[in-house]
């Protein structure tokens, strides 16, 4: 199954982008998955192809037009997948989530632009709202970008160790350990004793052990969850009252 990707934007060009490149492009050369770049100025009704106009009520910048967008969506096969809007207002971009996604026969996703959407479109349609971060980029492109890269790289076939995708930060709730290659030495500086033991056991629970101190010294935030989850678990409140 070819993981399809169809994109509505006002910068049909910035497609496949970067994804073209390296193992995403690859992958498209493949077959793996395919983009498809939809202009919304395409939709326009009047002869100055006018995708936006000034907010309701007043205030700065311009709002993309519900009827013009709404009308872009409906001439695409959506079928199966589900259809994303890149917006700062949207519901955060989980690891988690990705996988879903990536599992699925692909995504519609609709890029923002201006001051962002009219409400109207998301009580009109099925449409997901999703945000890759708390900041503001100057258009949703970067972040369909962002969130296709996170999918295309799970698909099958993509990666070429299998493990590539499972031991990494976020995958088990945690920031990834830190890693170290040759020169055993640089600049005075020498990879710590214990990745050069060849004992894997040793290995594996000192890289439990920095993927948990950097975790909560890094992000509080994911150290909270990962503590709340570990501590819902059985074995894990197991371990909780045995640590009393």
């Amino acid at each position: 199954m070819t993981f399809t990707a169809t994109i509505l934007t006002l910068y049909p060009d910035m497609f496949p982008g970067p994804l073209g490149q390296s193992l995403a492009g690859r992958a498209l050369a493949d077959g793996k998955w395919s983009c498809e770049a939809v202009n919304i100025r395409d939709f326009a009704a009047d002869r100055h192809r006018t995708v936006d106009d000034t907010p309701a009520g007043g205030g700065a910048g311009m709002v993309l037009r519900a009827d013009v967008v709404a009308a872009a969506l409906d001439a695409v096969t959506v079928g199966d997948r589900p259809v994303v809007a890149l917006t700062p207002r949207g519901k955060p971009l989980t690891q988690t989530r990705v996988r879903t996604l990536a599992a699925g026969p692909g995504l519609v996703l609709v890029c923002g632009r201006f001051e962002g959407f009219d409400e109207r479109l998301f009580d009109a349609r099925a449409i997901e709202q999703m945000s890759i971060g708390d900041y503001v980029l100057s258009g949703g492109e970067m972040g369909a970008l962002v969130l296709l890269d996170a999918c295309i790289r799970l698909l099958p076939g993509v990666m070429g160790a299998t493990l590539s995708g499972v031991d990494e930060s976020f995958e088990t709730g945690l920031l990834e350990y830190p890693h170290y290659t040759r020169p055993g030495i640089w600049e005075g500086r020498t990879i710590p004793e214990v990745l050069r033991s060849g004992d894997h056991a040793r290995i594996a629970a000192w890289r439990k052990r920095q993927a948990e101190i950097d975790t909560r010294l890094r992000r509080p935030d994911l150290w909270e969850r990962h503590e709340g989850a570990r501590v819902q678990s059985p074995s894990g409140a197991q371990a909780k009252k045995d640590d009393r």
